[in-house]
């Protein structure tokens, strides 16, 4: 079975993405599985640090790690928006198999320093473990928002330029970069979110030199996913969708079934609900529906 380095150099030669997940207990863990596995299609399961701590931060390897070795499938672990070299320790240590430092609201110069620090732990680890770094803040909440965060760099001169995002990767020895190209974490309640800059995207994977991560990736229309991978994007972040779909099934599974107590019952259809957004991305990710 290929790492996940491998399955990203892959999927790069293959003009794909990689969908990355994030979970918050074992239901949504089910449900990404599944439609992968069904697609047979590598995924990434990503866990914030609050979802991490909810879950287990060794739970969380264990239960991934397991369903790697048991069906030997391209299931992988990312630690989503570390906000502290200690917290990136933590998660080296557990043993993910890629984890992201996000210094997205510091100032470039400390973003640059801890983010090294985090690189140079990694390689002393575990070199076969990626790290990711960060630049412009997209806001942090994978919710339904009512508007876009006032400090969220989404248009303009805000957004990440190619030769910094050049600088930084140099400086820092990242394997994988996540810019601010228009892209937004969580989704808005009317109208929808702001068009990712194509052209942009392009710029920064030709002067970064290194794999490129779109977070916020809940709300992006079909045209700009398919653009932006084109334009070099390589793993896909989607949050906020599970999340709604996961909300709306359990809603209607107790309102169906009111006298259920079985809680395996009554979470059957919410698993078959998240499985169902993640085959859709992931058909929309490596292009399945195509024309």
């Amino acid at each position: 079975m290929k790492s996940l380095k491998e399955t990203i150099e892959d999927a790069e030669k293959r003009n794909v993405a990689i969908g990355h997940f994030n979970i918050s207990n074992i239901e949504s863990l089910y449900g990404i599985f599944n439609a992968s596995k069904k697609l047979n299609l590598p995924v990434i399961i990503g866990v914030s640090e609050g979802e991490r701590d909810f879950i287990g931060i060794r739970q969380v390897v264990a239960l991934v790690k397991s369903l790697r070795e048991e069906h030997n499938y391209p299931i992988f672990l990312n630690a989503d928006h570390t906000y502290s070299f200690e917290r990136v320790k933590e998660a080296v240590d557990a043993g993910f198999d890629s984890v992201i430092f996000d210094g997205a609201k510091l100032p470039i110069e400390e973003n640059i320093k801890i983010t090294k620090q985090c690189v140079k732990y990694v390689r002393d680890v575990n070199p076969n473990i990626l790290i990711e770094g960060e630049l412009g803040y997209i806001g942090s909440s994978s919710k339904i928002l009512d508007k876009i965060p006032e400090d969220a760099e989404t248009e303009g001169e805000s957004l990440t330029k190619p030769e910094i995002a050049k600088m930084f990767v140099t400086e820092t020895g990242v394997d994988l970069f996540s810019p601010a190209v228009g892209n937004l974490h969580g989704m808005l309640r009317h109208g929808k979110n702001p068009e990712l800059q194509i052209g942009l995207i392009k710029e920064i994977r030709k002067e970064a030199g290194v794999p490129l991560v779109l977070h916020g990736g809940s709300g992006i229309s079909y045209e700009d996913f398919k653009n932006a991978i084109e334009a070099g994007i390589s793993i896909i972040h989607i949050n906020t969708e599970l999340r709604l779909a996961y909300k709306k099934a359990i809603q209607l599974s107790l309102q169906e079934n009111p006298d259920e107590i079985a809680p395996y019952k009554i979470m059957k259809n919410v698993i078959l609900a998240v499985e169902k957004v993640v085959e859709e991305k992931l058909k929309l990710f490596n292009f399945l529906n195509a024309d």
